[in-house]
């Protein structure tokens, strides 16, 4: 069903705007007119990743005039995708339908974009499609995890379960992630602020006060004539300089995600001195806690390996556990290729074999997750404990450095004169 963007007047003569589904925009009409509001305008039309339903000449006429910006909405976020998750969990637990629930949470929905995805997948359900295979047409929004896994509990009966389940999973990424940008984003805005206070010094303030040294016979002290010398550099080539960091930014953005360079810098990532075992221990983690979700869940091993695979963003674990798809696939154990590829530590595959043998693989599994996020959050704790010292006592040497510079040449001409 089409969902509308309108303009329309309340009672007080307020004029608001907003989006409503509705079969057409006459229905549309008779809608708003039931809540006490009057059309003015209809602004656009969507219906998903389809295309609006066209009724009529006013229909065509609308679906031309479609507002793209202001259709396109919101960015949905992980942290929306577990709301809505467990809001449509609990809606299935109370007895109410698939459809129903899907209507519930178009209303619910707040962000453009996510409406008008629930609803067209509220269309292809009631037009026969399954509710993962809906969910599977707005790839964009719902990753390949979440369709999986939603097919996966709607062939066992057990969908509700799996969705609560997903859900959890879902705020859990969420939170890290949170975490990770919260820690990072400190030290980062450090960091161009102090680089954006240094390069105003340099261009701006220290010319002018080296001018004063033009005048002198003596010879000026070797961090005088670094710092005047740096200051000369940067004003005569800034206008090369800024364009050829930027470049070099696009061409090793472009280089970490090439087939050859990609590989070489995910390895480098790993063996990385203090970020290296982070990286590692975020991927194993998400290894551990995604499989155990999938296969919990109910999806094959060799399926969820298969999404876990897709969703690693280190090429270098990626490689390791498609061994291990192959290896199982030929009907060996998962903890011998894992043990084989040196790339996860001795505690996940030894943990991974107790699981298999004791028929509790999906429990190791997430013990495993749970354990890692516990180290990933106290690093990250540690981290920003060690970054925040560093930065400031960095920038401090910068400032002192060109405070000494400036001040050590007329110290020693106030020497000589007296």
């Amino acid at each position: 069903m089409p969902v509308f963007e309108y303009r329309a007047l309340n009672s007080a003569g307020k004029q608001i705007k907003g989006l409503l589904e509705a079969d057409s925009p006459k229905t549309l009409r008779t809608k708003l007119r039931a809540d006490g509001l009057f059309l003015t305008d209809v602004l656009g039309q969507a219906e998903g990743s389809r295309g609006a339903v066209a009724q009529g000449g006013n229909a065509s006429l609308v679906a031309r005039d479609i507002n793209l910006r202001k259709l396109a909405g919101g960015r949905v976020s992980t942290e929306d995708v577990a709301i809505l998750t467990r809001q449509l969990a609990t809606l299935l637990g109370a007895g109410v339908t698939v459809v129903d629930s899907l209507n519930a949470l178009v209303d619910q929905a707040e962000k453009e974009r996510l409406k008008r995805a629930l609803s067209d997948i509220k269309q292809r359900v009631n037009e026969g499609s399954s509710l993962g295979d809906a969910f599977g047409a707005h790839p964009k929004i719902f990753p390949s995890i979440y369709v999986n896994m939603v097919r996966a509990g709607e062939a066992s009966g057990a969908l509700e379960t799996v969705l609560l389940r997903l859900a959890d999973f879902t705020e859990n990424q969420a939170k890290l992630q949170q975490k990770i940008i919260g820690t990072m984003l400190y030290p980062a805005i450090m960091m161009v602020v102090g680089g954006g206070i240094l390069v105003l010094l340099m261009v701006f303030v220290v010319p002018k006060v080296t001018k004063i040294f033009e005048t002198m016979k003596a010879t000026l002290p070797i961090q005088t004539r670094i710092l005047i010398a740096t200051s000369n550099f940067l004003q005569g080539w800034w206008f090369v300089i800024f364009p050829a960091m930027v470049a070099g930014a696009i061409f090793f953005a472009r280089w970490t995600k090439s087939p050859k360079g990609k590989p070489k810098w995910d390895r480098f990532t790993l063996k990385a001195p203090i970020f290296g075992s982070l990286v590692r221990l975020l991927a194993i983690s998400r290894f551990a806690r995604t499989l155990s979700t999938l296969l919990k869940s109910g999806v094959p091993m060799l399926a969820a390996l298969d999404i876990v695979k897709a969703i690693m963003t280190n090429s270098v674990l990626a490689e390791a556990v498609e061994n291990a798809r192959e290896s199982i696939r030929e009907g060996e154990s998962i903890a011998n290729p894992l043990k084989r590829s040196g790339q996860f530590p001795p505690l996940v595959y030894h943990m991974v074999a107790i699981g298999e043998r004791s028929g509790q693989l999906e429990d190791m599994l997430m013990s495993v997750a749970d354990s890692y996020e516990t180290q990933v959050n106290v690093r990250i704790g540690a981290l920003t404990s060690l970054l925040e010292p560093i930065l400031i006592v960095m920038m401090g040497a910068v400032i002192a450095f060109v405070a000494f510079s400036i001040l050590m040449p007329i110290l020693q001409v106030n020497t000589a004169i007296h």
